[in-house]
């Protein structure tokens, strides 16, 4: 179906924008993407708008021409609107001419495949959403299965972490868990756990990995908590030659993911 909006007031457009508010994405378990890049991403991905918003005006491509196309066939909704009422949407003063409204994905931790991949990122407690889509999409780049989240986190889903992820959040797989269920899940398979730490730590550059490693990272100002360090196989630290005591965290978890990935895959 396809139909335009004009007015700021219309129901619809109150809907979409309220997707930028984390209490009614978790209601609605809906998302925006917002860009040709990210939805062409997702469609390569598999994936497909269950909305799909464009300006009017733009200017015409050939890869919106064959989203529109693919979101029509699959019985999804096509809306064209003004770029100004776009800009209510987004929230932003100079929207791109198209966004998508997405499901959100499964998170359940209990249906990830741990031997998908080599390398899994495991974040605690992270709280920038920036830092956050970092994460996806540097598993992206390492061939990663996914991103687990522990604790209370950044929403994966909201403007910024998929922003940030660059079409990540549609390749990786994405949990979400409190502590002791993940835990309980790590050791109920094989898994090697290893923290990025400051407490008795060896080198990164040193220590044996092993598949499928799940690389934790911790909170961006204070760190893992000192018991989930104890429960980890392994604690590494990347040597600072500067004044700064630790990296940012997904700038550490990047780190490590290149290094585990060069040991596993033996240098």
């Amino acid at each position: 179906m396809r139909r335009t909006i004009t007015g700021f007031s219309n129901p619809t457009v109150k809907a979409l924008r309220a997707l930028r508010d984390k209490k009614h994405r978790k209601r609605e378990r809906r998302f925006l993407a917002e860009g040709l890049r990210l939805l062409t991403d997702a469609r390569a991905s598999g994936t497909l708008p269950e909305v799909l918003v464009m300006a009017s005006g733009r200017d015409p491509h050939p890869l919106l021409d064959e989203l529109e196309a693919e979101v029509a066939a699959a019985g999804g909704e096509v809306i064209e609107m003004d770029e100004a009422v776009l800009a209510k949407v987004t929230g932003k003063d100079n929207p791109q001419a198209v966004c998508g409204v997405f499901a959100e994905f499964n998170t359940n931790l209990a249906d990830l495949d741990r031997l998908a991949a080599p390398i899994w990122l495991v974040a605690q407690a992270l709280r920038d959403p920036g830092n956050l889509g970092t994460m996806l999409r540097t598993g992206d780049a390492v061939g990663a299965g996914g991103l687990i989240l522990i604790d209370d986190c950044a929403d994966p889903f909201s403007a910024e972490a998929v922003r940030a992820s660059m079409g990540a959040v549609f390749t990786q797989a994405i949990a979400q868990a409190r502590w002791p269920e993940f835990l309980a899940w790590l050791r109920g398979g094989p898994g090697q756990l290893v923290a990025a730490s400051l407490r008795d730590a060896v080198d990164y550059r040193a220590a044996a990995y092993q598949a499928p490693c799940f690389i934790l990272v911790g909170n961006e100002s204070r760190g893992l908590p000192e018991d989930y360090e104890a429960a980890c196989d392994l604690r590494v630290t990347v040597p600072m030659k500067g004044r700064a005591d630790s990296l940012n965290a997904a700038v550490a978890a990047a780190v490590l993911a290149y290094e585990v990935l060069a040991k596993l895959e033996g240098d």
